[in-house]
């Protein structure tokens, strides 16, 4: 005879189910688990950086302790549509370059470092508050570093392409300087066709106005060009993006050498190297993509013939005086890219300097 009631008997029994249950359940589980794998999170690629370059993975030591200042970045810049993607893909087929897609941010933050400097009720409102430039310029470095070291696989160089950042290249120079730089220049007819054809929105630009557009590539690539002038062809390489096309293993030799990097024969054929492990990743917004996929070529060179409206073509030299000082001919229509004229020799650049305090 029992001593429980029926009903406890009953309870207990449905209890003792339920456990079976859960115990098979979770068996099932691990069972299924164990078979497929199960996977890890994976590591940042600041963490696995820092095991590869420092046999360190500790992620709470800052960056700049590992990354000082006078760290060999790579910078490469230039205006929208002149070239800049096509460079840091055959960069990034390199076995020891790391590029990556364009972060955006970089430019940003560097247009307003520099809107700060150049306000004088700002640079005292910082200087009050003990926000010196040595304190913003240690900020900004290690806000670059962190973007450059963690948005793409881990590489013994690193390269950012941002094509507007070389608007503060001379800024640049200061903060990192090791740092090295490429300035992409290709003929600001193509550019501007190849901007207006395609869309490519850029703040303050007229897309309906050929004019418009190339009055101020011009006057962009002044900034640019002069600051790589004034920083030295020890640090700043100007690569034409016709010569380039037209020319590939010359020019990609004479900038793996100013790189101080070996030749590596990958670089002539990144499109074969697309979206494989340490070889060259692609954004799905940046409007370059389609182009890069390819093998390099010619294609690209002449389409701006006979887009261009013919006043704006009698009025080229005036309108865009950046052509003549970049070698290319303002007349001809279209140029003979092999048989390009020299690129204006460096200028005064203490005088260019003084009239750009920020720079300094």
């Amino acid at each position: 005879m029992s001593w429980f009631p029926t009903a406890t008997r009953a309870t207990m029994r449905n209890k003792m189910n339920f456990l079976l249950g859960c115990v098979l359940l979770c068996s099932v589980l691990l069972l299924y688990l164990g078979m497929n794998g199960i996977d890890c999170p994976r590591k940042s690629h600041r963490h696995r950086w820092m095991e590869l370059n420092m046999a360190s993975g500790n992620q709470s030591v800052p960056l700049t302790e590992h990354l000082p200042e006078d760290t060999p970045l790579i910078f490469i810049g230039g205006f929208p549509r002149s070239g800049t993607t096509l460079t840091r893909v055959m960069l990034d087929a390199h076995n020891a370059v790391r590029c990556g897609e364009e972060t955006r941010v970089i430019p940003r933050l560097l247009a307003m470092r520099a809107t700060w400097s150049r306000s004088v009720k700002e640079r005292i409102r910082l200087d009050e508050a003990g926000v010196t430039d040595q304190v913003l310029d240690a900020a900004v470095r290690a806000f670059l570093l962190e973007v450059i070291v963690g948005h793409g696989e881990p590489a013994p160089r690193l390269c950012n392409k941002d094509p507007f950042a070389l608007k503060s290249l001379s800024y640049l120079a200061r903060i990192f300087p090791k740092a090295k730089f490429v300035l992409m220049l290709r003929d600001g007819r193509a550019t501007v066709h190849s901007m207006i054809s395609r869309k490519v929105t850029i703040s303050g630009f007229d897309l309906t106005s050929y004019r418009d557009c190339l009055t101020k590539w011009s006057s962009a690539l002044d900034t640019m060009f002069s600051q790589c002038q004034a920083a030295g062809e020890a640090r700043c390489l100007p690569v034409r993006y016709e010569q380039l096309v037209l020319h590939p293993e010359q020019e990609m030799r004479q900038l793996l050498h100013f790189l101080e990097l070996q030749w590596d024969s990958a670089v002539l054929h990144h499109e074969e190297l697309i979206g494989k492990a340490g070889g060259v990743s692609l954004s799905r917004v940046e409007r370059s993509t389609d182009q890069v996929m390819k093998p390099v070529n010619t294609e690209a060179l002449s389409k701006w013939v006979g887009n261009i409206p013919p006043d704006v073509i009698n009025d080229m030299a005036e309108i865009a005086p950046m052509l003549a000082r970049l070698g290319y001919d303002p007349h001809a229509n279209p140029p003979d890219y092999t048989k390009l004229e020299p690129m204006a020799s460096p200028f005064n650049h203490l005088q260019y300097f003084q009239k750009q305090p920020f720079l300094l």
